[in-house]
Formats: structure tokens, sequence, C-alpha cells
């Protein structure tokens, strides 16, 4: 990384900072985690707005940033459209199945396939989906150890034990959340380090007039030669699939919510922020082009060059965490996600089905400890490679798209379709799989189709997932529901009718007399610990248009972050033991008008 060497004390001060404030999120949370729905997820009473930024969060890393930004230094405006891609999944998310995952009224994606099929899928993807999220979370982990030992002149092995101590940390002692919370605490770091980006950017060419006039030619068009109309349709299919079923942490915040109507206010405040924030974030790097040069010999190097000419010292710091935050959050959800499926759908379905309360946090975290091990060892397996060996990661990579679609598809189908079996849906994952490991040792690396040559990765997601539609479709149809399978799904189906509040289980689960737990509090203060942070760094920021952003943007955290403690939270929690009664009388009463 180009940052190699740049950052100084009050850089070092901003990142370390910034990490204490995550350990205190997770240490404040930890006394609150009295059930498993208290840890995995937050007994559905997560705010929208707290889901909706984590979700966003979740979504895309550091990668995002690096591979983003250099698309749009080299192709203009295809780098924020292929953020745009996000935007058609998401968009099926809120309007289709936001509600449906809330009305499911579980407490894992994974348990969801027992309810709607049958035992047998319910331990298939589970254990079909706990490797891969583990040997995932390793990738991400050497991407957050690559860029911190890039820009903190760290070594590399010590930067990945670090951050995956520090994740593991704050996730294991305060659950969903910790997570949550600490995810919109990053969304606030992250969005003032591109703001102050952008506006430098900005002022560097001259204001919005001078960048248009001197921009390349075609650096608008939304698609090039290389990205066109084709390679984005299938990357808004892959999301499309990916965050309404296989993500299970981003399927976590649609049931961590307290009803569906928040369920589509989280979606859409996703939407919104896919649509304005690739904008702020990546016309830096088309920007670039005409004040660091067209002729960069490695693309992906523009946006820590960006940084390093032109955040001072202090800026520079915050910019580096926010890039790490996109990873971080990421991460913390995975933990907190895989450490339900293996709680859940293993521990308490085929160990301990009458295990405590407290029995089943303990486990929930010692599982989230071994997660986060098994990921750092798997992380340096991968960093030991040779020099220049990436085959491995490439090999990864691949076999995510065989995994992604066997699994998705009789998820999404589920939850459209009355009439699939379980058996179509356990023949259709086997199926899809086969298929697609078939043509993960028999494809090459980009094949010839109508004359088009389609990369491998892609060939094996689409004939995946065209092999499992088919194979459930047509086993479906061959041997339709028994009476006792009907009698099996049924009670699932009649859940997905009943709005939250009307059905037996909303009464039998809520828990009124339960701790009440205000987000506000440790929001505002963790805004006004990070805006407290960059007006101590303010004497070592060079130029007066930066030591302005700087301490504008640190005094306006402190203010809204002592705001939000002192007025929202005392009255949140002074509020939350009659919301929660109140929630549980409304429910009675719908079930009731429901009977009759």
């Amino acid at each position: 990384m180009i940052a190699s060497g740049k950052l100084n004390f009050a850089d070092h001060i901003v990142v370390v900072g910034y990490f204490v404030v995550m350990l205190g999120i997770g240490a404040y949370f930890y006394r609150y985690m009295r059930r498993m729905k208290d840890y995995f997820t937050g007994n559905s009473a997560i705010p929208w707005w707290l889901s909706g930024a984590s979700f966003y969060m979740s979504s895309f890393s550091v990668f995002g940033f690096v591979v983003n930004s250099a698309l749009a230094y080299k192709y203009g405006w295809v780098g924020i459209t292929m953020f745009w891609a996000y935007i058609p999944g998401t968009l099926l998310c809120a309007l289709v199945f936001s509600k449906r995952w809330r009305r499911a009224r579980i407490d894992s994606p994974v348990e969801y396939m027992e309810a709607r099929y049958n035992p047998a899928m319910r331990q298939l993807c589970a254990w079909h989906g706990i490797p891969v999220k583990i040997v995932d979370d390793a990738l991400k982990l050497v991407a957050i150890g690559v860029f911190l030992s890039g820009s903190l002149g760290l070594d590399l092995k010590q930067s990945m034990l670090w951050s995956g101590v520090i994740m593991l940390a704050y996730t294991f002692m305060g659950g969903l959340w910790a997570v949550v919370v600490t995810d919109f605490v990053q969304f606030v770091v992250m969005g003032a380090a591109v703001l102050i980006l952008f506006v430098l950017a900005g002022v560097r060419v001259g204001g919005l007039h001078e960048f248009v006039q001197h921009a390349a030619p075609g650096s608008f068009d939304l698609v090039s030669t290389e990205y066109g109309w084709t390679y984005i349709a299938a990357m808004v299919f892959l999301y499309a699939i990916a965050m309404s079923s296989v993500h299970w942490q981003l399927i976590q915040r649609f049931t961590c919510v307290p009803n569906e109507r928040e369920g589509r206010k989280l979606g859409w405040l996703v939407v919104v922020l896919q649509l304005v924030t690739p904008v702020i974030m990546f016309l830096p790097g088309m920007a670039a082009r005409q004040f660091i040069g067209p002729d960069l010999a490695e693309p992906r190097d523009v946006y820590p060059l960006l940084c390093t000419t032109l955040l001072p010292a202090g800026l520079l710091g915050l910019t580096v965490a926010a890039m790490f935050a996109a990873t971080m959050s990421m991460l913390s959800a995975d933990y907190n996600a895989c450490a339900n499926v293996v709680t859940n759908d293993v521990y308490r379905r085929l160990l301990r089905p009458r295990a405590s309360q407290r029995e089943l946090v303990l486990v929930g975290r010692l599982v989230t400890l071994v997660i986060g091990v098994l990921s750092l060892a798997i992380a340096f397996y991968v960093v030991n490679q040779p020099a220049g060996n990436d085959s491995l990661f490439r090999n990864m990579v691949k076999l995510f798209s065989v995994a992604t679609a066997p699994v998705a598809v009789p998820m999404i189908l589920g939850l459209m379709s009355k009439r699939l079996t379980g058996l179509s849906a356990v023949v259709g994952l086997l199926g899809g799989l086969a298929v697609g490991l078939y043509f993960f040792f028999t494809l090459a690396d980009e094949v010839a189709l109508f004359d088009v040559m389609v990369k491998k990765e892609n060939l094996l997601l689409f004939g995946t997932a065209l092999t499992t539609t088919v194979l459930m479709l047509g086993v479906s149809g061959l041997f339709p529901q028994s009476a006792a399978e009907r009698a099996h799904v049924e009670p699932f189906l009649e859940r997905l009718a009943a709005p939250v509040g009307a059905h037996r289980l909303d009464r039998e689960e809520s828990d009124p007399g339960s701790a009440a737990v205000s987000p506000f509090g440790v929001v505002g203060i963790s805004i006004g610990l990070i805006g407290l942070l960059m007006v101590g760094v303010a004497p070592f920021v060079e130029g007066a248009l930066a030591t302005g952003l700087d301490l504008g943007m640190g005094l306006l955290m402190i203010v809204a972050g002592g705001l939000v403690a002192w007025r929202l939270g005392p009255r949140h929690r002074r509020g939350a033991g009659a919301a929660a009664r109140a929630e549980a009388a409304d429910g009675t009463a719908a079930a009731a008008q429901s009977v009759e």
C-alpha cells in the first residue's frame, strides 16, 4: 500500500482510540446478554435505523473501497454503477422478503429450513454453510491485515491477529447488540471520513464545473466495454440471491427488528444509502485523474494515494479507521450469525434440546470464540503460502460460486411457494453442488458462450442456480407433498400469514420483564468520543480547510452524540417497559380478533 509509513503519532492515536471505543461497546452490552434471543437476535427489539446501518455496513468491505475507486479512476462512473448493482437486491429484500423473514419468527436463518422443509435440510445447510463462512471470514481477515500492515507499517500477521482479537472480543461480549451498535458508530466514522475526502478532492480539482469540464471522454457512461450490461446483470443477480438468502448476517437484520413495518423501513434506508454514498465515496477516484495523473501503473492504489495526497495527519488516521470499519462490520456480523447457527441449529437441536438460556448464551460465546480462532488459523495459512502463489485464493473464490445457489434457491423458493417439497429441496441442494463441483474441476477459467467469453465463477453460479431450480420443480411435480408433510409445513405457513403480534408465538415468547436495552446512550457516548478524538488531533492537522473540516466534524459529533445520550437515552429506557407491555397487549387483542 502506498500509505505505508505515512501515518504519524496523531493518526495512530485516532486508530487506537477507535479500537478502544469498539471494545467499550462490547463491554457495555455484556450484562444484557441473558438469553439466546438477546445474544443472537437482540430480543427482536433493535430499531430499524440501527439495523439498517448495520445491514449497509455488513454488505461490503475495504475491498469495495479499493476496487470501486480503481474502476472509477480507470473507467469513470462505472465504479459507481458497480456499487449500484446492490440496489435491486436490497429493493427485493425490502418489498418482498423483509416481511416474510420477520414473520417466520425464527432464531436463526437455518432454523427456517426445518420449519419449511424437513430436519435434513436444516442440518445440510448448517454443515454446508459453517465451513464456507469460516473460510470467507479468513479471507476478510487477510484483507484487513494487508490494509493495516500497509497503512500503519505493522507486520502483516500482527495486524491480522490484533484486528481479529478486537472484533472477536466485542462480538464475544455483547452479541448482536454490540455488533449493530459498533456498525452504526463505524457508519458515522466512515461517513465523516469519505465526506471530508470528497470535499478536499473537489477543492483540489477546482469545483464541480472544472471537474466535469476536464473529465476524460466517456467518464460519465454507466457501463464500459469491459464492464457492460451483461456483467452488471450478473452482479445484480448474485447480490440479489446473496442478500435475500445465503448471507445469514443480513437475514438477521430483518429478524431482529420489532415488526415487519420496521423491516421495510430498514430496507428503504439501505436503498437510499446505496444510492447516495457511492457518489461521495468514488467520485474522488474519478477526480484523481486530474491531479494525480491518468497513468498510474496500478489503479488499485488510487484510493490510498488519494488519502495520503489530500489528508493531513489525524484525518488520515480517521480514514484508515473508516476503511477498516467496513470490513470489521462484515466480520463481526459473520461471527455472530455463524455462532447463532452452531448454537441453535446444531447444539440445541441435536445435543441439548432442554438447555437453559444461560447455557445457550455461554455456548454461543464459546462458539464465537472458536469460529474466530479457526478463521485466524486459516488466514495465517493463506498468508504463509509462497509469494506470488495466489491460486489458493482464486480457487476459494470459485468455490464460493459453487456453494451459493444450491442453498439460496431452496431458501428463496420456500418463502414464495407452498408446493415445493422437502425431498425436492434436498435433491436440488445436492444436485446443484454436484454439478457445480463437476464444472469447477472441468471448466477453464474463461469459457466461450454465444461468442462471449464468460468467467468460470459466473458459469458456476448460473449453472448451479439453474440445476437446483429445475430439480426442485421436477421432483415436486413428480412426488407431491404427502398429508404428513403438509401437516408439518402448515404451522410455518400460518406464521407467514400472521402479522407480528397476532400469532401465539408472539405471546409465548414475549418477555415484558426482561431488561430494557437502550441503544441511544451508548451510541451517543461513542459518537461523542470519536468527535473528541478528532478535536484532540486538530493541532496536528495542517492547512486551514482541513483543520476547519476536522474541527467542524468533531464538534458536530460531540454535540450530536451528547444530545442523543442526554435526551433520548433516559427517555427510551423509561418507555421500554411500557412499550413492551403495550406490544404484548396489542398482540393478544390482534390474535383474539383474528380468531373471531
